[in-house]
């Protein structure tokens, strides 16, 4: 369970370190991202970057 715990730490490191790049590279303006204020913070929902995210590492491990 602690093999678990670490790479899900990493994954949101990963994460949170590559979210600028991302957004410098246009990801978090598509279509299916949303953007909203509610609860008095700003909540952003990126459907559209998932799939899109998502899509790519599918064809990046299939070629592999």
């Amino acid at each position: 369970m602690i093999r678990w715990m670490i790479v899900i730490f990493l994954a949101l490191l990963l994460i949170s370190w590559a979210t600028p790049l991302f957004k410098k590279l246009g990801f978090g303006r598509l279509p299916g991202d949303f953007h909203f204020k509610a609860f008095g913070r700003e909540w952003f929902l990126p459907f559209a970057s998932t799939v899109l995210l998502s899509l790519v590492a599918s064809l990046i491990g299939y070629l592999i």
